[in-house]
């Protein structure tokens, strides 16, 4: 009977030892798939960042980089729309400035590659450039199509050369500095000259179009206006009023009459 007990005991201790291998074999290999199945669908625990700043600009829709009187303006007509804007400006009362807007801002120098990525160009929706210096935009711009292409590029052109390098560049607009305020500003010339309301809006509209036509034409190389300035070993074209004259240009003294001898000077 003892021995007939202790077989027994000794092959359901047999049997329990191999079950518990098992088990422990089995839960070995489940844990893992477990665990990503619990870090999936569980809600994740809030991370308290109570004294603990985020890195600069990383959640910024809207990146504008310079903040001067161009981007300052600029900036109005999104604050009013609560867009999250953040700042990159390399002029410490810029910056300051900024800061009184209550943008996200960061000193630096935008058209480095680094400063880019710092200040969150990686995340942004659209990448404004509203600097006056033709060659940095155009720095910022080959950055931005190379590394950010999540972001629109809207830049602030410096003249209608600077226009024709961003077309060419790819931007998705682009505006020269001057010409908005110069339409409006004509707009109120003519009004004040007596022109009714439908006549100013129809002059306007024929000069914006033939404007983009004639910078269509430009950017295949279909007219030449006149001699050409360079900028940049790149081709700036003269001035060239965009409806034909109808009187000649007269010279009122002696000075003015040498220069239009000679030719133009650079328009926007």
């Amino acid at each position: 009977m003892l021995y007939a007990a202790a077989l027994t005991a000794g092959i359901f201790d047999a049997r329990a030892g191999a079950v518990m291998s098992a088990i422990v074999i089995l839960s070995m290999a489940l844990t893992p798939i477990l665990v990503l199945l619990l870090d999936r669908f569980l809600p994740q625990p809030a991370i308290l960042m109570h004294g603990i700043e985020e890195p600069p600009c990383l959640t910024g829709r809207v990146l504008i980089i310079g903040f001067g009187r161009f981007g300052q303006v600029v900036s109005q007509s999104l604050l009013a729309r609560d867009v999250d804007i953040s700042i990159i400006d390399a002029d410490v009362d810029m910056i300051r400035a900024a800061g009184s807007f209550g943008f996200k801002v960061y000193y630096g120098d935008g058209a480095r590659l680094d400063v880019l990525r710092t200040s969150g160009a990686g995340k942004a929706d659209a990448i404004l450039v509203c600097i006056d210096r033709p060659e940095l935009a155009n720095r910022i711009v080959e950055l931005a199509k190379l590394e950010f292409a999540q972001a629109r590029l809207y830049v602030r052109s410096f003249d209608r050369g600077h226009t024709l390098r961003l077309i060419q560049a790819g931007v998705d607009y682009q505006v020269r500095e001057t010409f908005e305020s110069a339409m409006v500003f004509s707009a109120h010339v003519l009004k004040g000259l007596g022109y009714e309301p439908d006549e100013i809006a129809e002059t306007l509209t024929d000069v914006r179009q033939r404007d983009e036509d004639r910078l269509g034409l430009q950017l295949i190389g279909g007219i030449t206006a006149g001699r050409s300035l360079m900028r940049n070993n790149q081709t700036t074209p003269e001035p060239a009023p965009l409806t034909r004259p109808k009187h000649a240009a007269r010279a009122l003294n002696p000075e003015a009459t040498e220069a239009v001898e000679q030719g133009g000077v650079r328009g926007d």
